[in-house]
């Protein structure tokens, strides 16, 4: 017993001092703190199978209840911000309870994920986080009640930008760009933020996603500096940022990264412009399985593959990728099998939406 209360505890303290930024709580969140045993993908010659992807809805759906009840609170996080993604209001009864959990990034992300489905149902409990003991809670608080029709909640954390810590001024600039909001304060906080000598670089990177969230095209160039940046992680911030801007210059910049050296930088890409209803990026997932792309790589390497390789097939969408999701969602990784479940909801949304039409597009040049 005292062993397990020390390892409680140490995951208690890792817990709280983990930074819950954008680029934590997207696809980046299934990319961290699970070491566990990989599969490697392999595929020896083409598969011509074709997979329906309402089959894998059950399996789907039992992955992320029981990433929602799991005893890592990181995979809580995976599992809340998949149901937030993905807009699983069935699942948000099991949400509204993580509003009590005792980790702090789990209780963030749940606040945010009722400001996202706008779930009214959990008004009450989040507005008892605006008490929470840490701050980031209490501006993810703020955020949800102001999506629940609080306007005076969004100044909450629009002041909370000036915070002397970088963790709290990084979050307050992502719910700003969630938010919508476009007012002249929200823009000049962010700008001056962007601009101040002690902002740190999650400050920056995420202060300067948030101005592309909201559509600003005077970010450009700062994200263009991203894109060529010789960290490839810097670089996959940049591709992520390029793709809330949204723009037709934003989007040839992404084709440009289907380039890059690197895999999950390309894998980033792909999933980006896969958002944009632009499925150029399918040749790059497809050869993680048919080339075996994966083959040497770490199991913490792998794991990063194998989870840009399922998100990505969930903003692309083409039959040619559905059909390896059945695999994906039997990896070992719980990381893994939680974003292939991502992928499976956003596959059926966008199959109701559009009948298929988006998937079926020809990239342009074709």
């Amino acid at each position: 017993m005292k062993n397990k209360s020390k390892n409680t505890k140490k995951q208690k303290a890792k817990c709280a001092t983990l930074i819950v930024t954008y680029a934590l709580i997207t696809y980046a969140i299934f990319a961290s703190g699970c070491n566990e045993p990989l599969q490697t993908i392999v595929v020896s010659r083409p598969d011509t199978t074709s997979v329906s992807v309402d089959a894998l809805v059950p399996e789907a759906t039992r992955i992320v209840r029981e990433g929602l009840a799991d005893e890592n609170p990181l995979i809580r996080v995976n599992a809340t911000e998949t149901v937030a993604v993905t807009k699983q209001i069935k699942l948000m009864p099991k949400v509204r309870r993580m509003l009590k959990d005792e980790f702090v990034p789990v209780r963030f992300v749940a606040a945010l994920a009722v400001g996202d489905l706008e779930y009214s149902l959990a008004k009450s409990p989040v507005s008892q986080l605006l008490k929470d003991e840490n701050e980031n809670v209490r501006i993810a608080a703020a955020y949800a009640l102001s999506k629940l029709g609080s306007a005076d909640s969004l100044k909450l954390f629009r002041n909370a930008i000036v915070s002397d810590d970088q963790t709290v001024r990084a979050n307050a600039a992502l719910l700003l760009g969630k938010s919508g909001d476009k007012s002249d304060l929200t823009r000049q906080a962010l700008w001056w933020t962007l601009g101040r000598p002690d902002s740190s670089d999650k400050v920056i990177f995420q202060t300067a996603e948030a101005i592309a969230m909201l559509g600003d095209e005077r970010i450009y160039p700062k994200l263009w500096t991203m894109l060529i940046s010789k960290y490839a992680d810097v670089r996959v911030i940049g591709i992520r940022a390029m793709g809330a801007l949204g723009t037709v210059e934003a989007k040839h910049a992404l084709i440009r990264m289907l380039d890059d050296d690197i895999l999950e930088v390309r894998l980033a890409a792909a999933e980006r412009l896969g958002m944009l209803e632009d499925t150029i990026g399918e040749p790059e997932v497809l050869d993680v399985f048919t080339k075996n792309l994966a083959a040497g790589l770490d199991k913490k390497a792998l794991e990063q593959v194998n989870v840009r390789t399922a998100l990505a097939i969930g903003r692309i969408g083409t039959q040619r990728l559905i059909k390896y999701l059945p695999r994906l969602l039997k990896d070992e990784s719980k990381s893994v099998r939680i974003a292939a479940a991502m992928a499976v909801f956003q596959c059926i949304t966008d199959e109701g939406e559009n009948n298929m039409g988006r998937k079926a597009k020809i990239p342009d040049g074709a």
